[in-house]
């Protein structure tokens, strides 16, 4: 039965030998490992830590290299993120458990690159609103991406202001008003350096190859709204990983974490029982 999740501990900080920070909930035997988007943090998972551990899992909530309390790296690229995971997911195997990646649009990415350069660490995968690929560094829409994201910046903007509207163009249009807010601090937090640096990063992403190659189980899960990873281009990716689920959640965009937490959570636990169960 699951735990009430009132009467659960708060979510522990804890800090690797890397630097990196961490936010952790529950004690189980298979750890999921929450990697949050461009515009996230560790503070973007207050829903799925709490269920996650109320249902016997353990939630590990990372902060990207530059994001909240990890310190930033050079270079910033997806080997070098990969390369800092490690010591997360070695402190949660030491400790005799299966690790599932849970990744949330450029934390997908992340997920990716890490099951590529090291998959005997990796026992399954939870790729939400992603892609395997952001396409060519010097193509027009990417380009347009990054413009759009950085001008504000280059004006003068603070990630406060920037937040306000990316976020209302990255949710459903009735998302409930506290995921907004919720989503919308939690990119206000991002600092401008690293935030540039991210998207460096991003635009030079292409794991597509390496598609064919992960051998362990697979849910892709859409957003019905997500303008940002289209639920038709997660769906393509399913046939391309042996062993994938892919699912579709309805009146979500592209924080559905945060958006609907209850919707999300039940399609993760139930990927999660199935698969990994307890």
């Amino acid at each position: 039965m699951p735990t009430d999740p009132d009467a659960l501990p708060s979510p522990q900080l804890q800090r690797h030998a890397n630097g990196i920070a961490t936010l952790t909930a529950g004690t189980g035997p298979v750890a999921l490992v929450l990697l949050h988007g461009i515009g996230g943090g560790k503070a973007a998972w207050p829903g799925q830590l709490a269920a996650l551990a109320a249902c016997g899992y353990r939630a590990v909530a990372w902060d990207m290299p530059g994001y909240g309390d990890s310190p930033l790296i050079d270079p910033y690229d997806f080997a070098a993120l990969a390369a800092a995971l490690v010591p997360v997911l070695d402190a949660e195997r030491q400790q005799g458990r299966r690790v599932v990646l849970l990744g949330h649009s450029m934390g997908g990415m992340v997920a990716q690159e890490a099951c590529a350069a090291t998959p005997e660490r990796i026992d399954g995968m939870v790729l939400s609103g992603t892609s395997a690929a952001f396409g060519k560094p010097d193509g027009d829409w990417q380009q347009e991406f990054v413009a759009a994201r950085t001008a504000p910046l280059d004006a003068g903007q603070s990630m406060a202001s920037l937040a306000a509207s990316l976020v209302r163009g990255m949710v459903a249009p009735d998302a409930p008003a506290e995921g907004v807010a919720l989503a919308t601090s939690v990119m206000a937090a991002v600092p401008p350096q690293t935030y540039r640096a991210a998207l460096g990063a991003l635009v030079r992403f292409d794991r597509r190859e390496a598609l064919g190659r992960i051998a362990v189980p697979v849910l892709l899960l859409a957003g019905e709204h997500d303008r940002n990873a289209a639920p038709a281009v997660m769906e393509r990716m399913a046939p391309r990983i042996a062993d994938a689920e892919y699912r579709c959640l309805p009146g979500v965009g592209h924080l559905a974490n945060m958006e609907r937490p209850d919707l999300f959570n039940a399609a993760l636990l139930d990927f999660l029982q199935r698969r990994f169960p307890l």
